[in-house]
């Protein structure tokens, strides 16, 4: 019987499917992308409709092979990609690299949210055609993006400085960024006062309680803007006559947040586990592919987690409400599920919420079969969900107006008292979603202690508690504030936010300061640059407005070519009038010359960025940049190896060869040395974390086993034996390797 090929991204996920699918199925890992863009150029034929010029991606060469291979002797292929725009481009990549299409066989394009043994089997009974608008709208992105990137870095890089680039989408979040600093930067602060009295009923013996001072009776809340201006509502308040004016008790129910989408789990990670959204994206995929679970098998823990949807499926609302019947009182489940429906453009209801795959499948149950981080963000997961169909919390609220009446005065002071304490915590009893702020309102559940007050009773001033306050500047953004922004704004969609932290990070833009993302001066510069000649590129509304085109594609409702037309055009424009007209920004330090004297300023070169004399090429001098942020700017790594020509010690450099050794004082002394290779698995280098791969294959020199080795143009065979024995060999797809064994 012919087998039937599965093709997937990951191993992990291969694996998984493989315990369900079982032996009649070979299911084969694409590691990703097969194909893409080339890097030594634009690669967009620009004149003839953005037509892409996309190349096999080198590493992938064997994979593609292999997939062939397997191809020719399959009766059906089933491309089980990602339920995503990237997936479904990867699946049509597949079969374009490896020509799959050419041999008539069947070709099943199979989606599933989450992996477990229904969701599949369901999916491979239902397969369908690959979604070619899904494609267009990927491939839009791909092409926009590469427009930008190519074309403004060769400007950056003649206008700024070397080695800069920028991105359509990571561009928009670095103005955020640069805004709110300016924002911080600018802010005054203004003056306020707030006053607080402590008041008791009157009567020997009773107990104080504190109100704050609201404003003039029936007119809005008054502002307290300075010193005299308290002093003058303290003498009225000392000679005012209070009194009890209105007592009001409600019940406020507080309801649980919906489950989890991409950009909620990745802000709550973040508040929560302080994970990057680049972290937690990996920990959750690896919840998605599965791993194993006792005597369960193997199976994905948690649905698909790129998404923007808080829709979940019936059948998990209903085993989610039996394991709250089962393991909580009666009143903890409301009467009907709970619905919810995500405000956001384009967001997907045939897709779900992050959620786990099984409802009784509890944090603890699994403990023993994660790793300390999946286990936080799984129980992460497992609680929002399963708090998303309890029953609300329910607060007892107090509010007590009270009247301070001037005697020299017709109108009175407003002042209220509030108190709340939790009757039934609902929800909360699991989960409480956190915040950006410090503080919740309703976290602590307490009661401020206020007597038994009855309307129109007298009360008797005790002390009155006047406290100067300045206003705050708007918070930096935290990795989740600024998810949320983006969010908002509606920049991005559920597969790129972690990316564009993470590369505008990566870039030199942005750094990082206790949690906090600030700009560095190169960001601030390049971000002005774009506002100045490129004002659509890093335009909130701009950018949301091509992502819902984008959207449109995906939905067949715009066509992809007449898209990136409408952007280029202008854009083009842009370009070269600021090709023309803008002029050389010189980047400017503190630092002076050690030579000199004079100021230095940024420069760059294949080795990375340093300081040079502004006087060049009058004078030559020269320093590293050294900096505390990121290792790009970091202090150079000092070795215990002396300079063949002055005997300092010598410091690790890096070129595109690899690192080598350097004498501190270059350019004064050129003293070099290559830096000695550490033996494979020495406990230092990559290959020291885990026991190589044993090949079957014996070194053809010495006869001891070969081993699978990892290097800058893929893997490898290397002599165990090494460094004794030093052969090499290069691993042959499957198929070579046969024909040269049986020749």
């Amino acid at each position: 019987m012919a087998t039937k090929l599965v093709i997937v991204e990951s191993p992990a996920k291969a694996k998984t499917l493989s315990k369900i699918l079982g032996k009649n199925y070979v299911i084969k890992a694409s590691m990703g992308h097969v194909r893409d863009l080339p890097e030594d150029k634009l690669g967009i034929q620009v004149d003839k409709d953005f037509e892409p010029e996309y190349r096999n991606i080198r590493e992938r060469k064997p994979i593609i092979t292999s997939i062939k291979e397997l191809a020719n002797s399959a009766s059906a292929i089933y491309l089980a990609t990602d339920p995503d725009r990237e997936g479904e481009a990867i699946s049509w990549h597949l079969i374009k690299a490896a020509n799959l299409e050419k041999d008539k066989i069947p070709l099943r394009r199979v989606t599933f949210h989450e992996i477990t043994k229904e969701a599949v089997e369901q999916a491979f009974d239902n397969p369908r055609a690959i979604d070619m608008k899904m494609v267009e709208a990927q491939q839009a992105r791909r092409v926009l993006d590469r427009l930008v990137g190519y074309k403004l870095s060769p400007l950056l890089w003649k206008k700024v400085l070397k080695g800069l680039s920028a991105g359509r989408v990571q561009s928009v979040a670095v103005r955020l960024i640069v805004d709110r600093e300016r924002e911080i930067q600018n802010f005054v602060p203004v003056e306020y006062w707030i006053i607080e009295a402590d008041l008791a009923k009157k009567g020997p013996g009773e107990k104080n309680f504190k109100a704050s001072f609201v404003g003039l009776l029936g007119e809005r809340k008054l502002d307290i803007p300075g010193k005299d201006r308290c002093d003058e509502i303290l003498a009225d308040l000392r000679e005012a006559e209070y009194s009890v004016a209105a007592i009001q008790k409600k019940d406020v129910s507080r309801n649980p947040a919906p489950p989890f989408i991409t950009s909620t789990l990745q802000q709550e990670a973040y508040r929560k586990l302080r994970f990057t959204a680049k972290k937690t994206m990996v920990i959750a995929q690896q919840l998605y592919e599965g791993l194993h679970i006792g005597e369960e098998g193997d199976t994905g823990l948690i649905t698909y987690m790129r998404t923007d949807s808080t829709h979940m499926a019936a059948t998990a609302v209903e085993e989610i409400r039996d394991y709250i019947h089962s393991n909580f009182s009666r009143e903890y489940l409301p009467k009907t599920a709970r619905a919810f429906t995500k405000k956001v453009k384009m967001a997907q209801e045939a897709h779900e919420a992050i959620r786990p795959t099984k409802a009784s499948r509890t944090p603890e149950k699994i403990k023993g079969y994660l790793n300390k981080e999946q286990n936080l963000l799984y129980e992460l997961i497992w609680k929002r969900a399963i708090a998303s169909q309890m029953a609300a919390a329910v607060y007892d609220t107090l509010t007590v107006d009270i009247h301070a009446q001037p005697t020299k005065k017709k109108k009175a002071y407003l002042l209220q008292t509030k108190a709340s304490s939790l009757r039934f915590p609902g929800f909360m009893a699991l989960y409480i979603e956190g915040l950006d702020e410090e503080k919740d309102e309703y976290d602590e559940g307490t009661s401020v202690k206020v007597p038994k007050l009855t309307e129109n009773e007298l009360l008797r001033l005790v002390e009155l508690y006047p406290e100067q306050f300045f206003t705050q500047p708007p918070p930096r953004y935290t990795e989740a504030m600024l998810i949320k922004s983006l969010e908002q704004k509606g920049i991005g969609r559920p597969s790129t936010y972690a990316p564009i932290i993470s590369t505008i990070v990566d870039r030199g833009y942005v750094y990082k300061d206790s949690g906090k993302l600030k700009p560095e001066e190169i960001g601030i510069i390049v971000n002005d640059l774009l506002v100045k000649s490129f004002p659509n590129i890093v335009d909130f509304n701009f950018t949301a407005k091509m992502e819902d085109e984008l959207d449109e594609i995906a939905k067949g409702k715009m066509k992809w070519v007449s898209v990136i037309r409408s952007f280029y055009s202008p854009f083009e424009k842009d370009l070269l009038n600021a090709q023309e007209k803008l002029e050389k920004i010189v980047i400017k330090s503190e630092e002076t010359c050690p030579e000199c004297g004079k100021p230095m300023v940024m420069k760059s070169s294949r080795y990375g960025k340093f300081l040079a004399c502004s006087n060049y090429p009058e004078c030559m001098g020269k320093k590293s940049i050294n900096s505390s942020r990121g290792a790009s700017a970091a202090a150079p790594e000092i070795s215990n190896e002396p300079c063949p020509i002055c005997s300092k010690n010598m410091v690790v450099r890096k070129s595109r060869f690899g690192k080598f050794l350097a004498c501190p004082d270059y350019p004064k002394c050129s003293g070099k040395k290559t830096m000695q290779r550490k033996p494979f698995g020495d406990g230092k280098g990559k290959d020291s974390d885990s026991k190589p791969e044993t090949a079957d294959e014996k070194c053809p020199k010495c006869g001891e086993p070969m081993v699978i080795r990892a290097g800058r143009f893929g893997k490898f065979l290397a002599c165990s034996a090494y460094p004794k024995c030093k052969t090499t060999k290069k691993i042959l797809p499957d198929k070579q390797a046969t024909d040269e064994k049986n020749a």
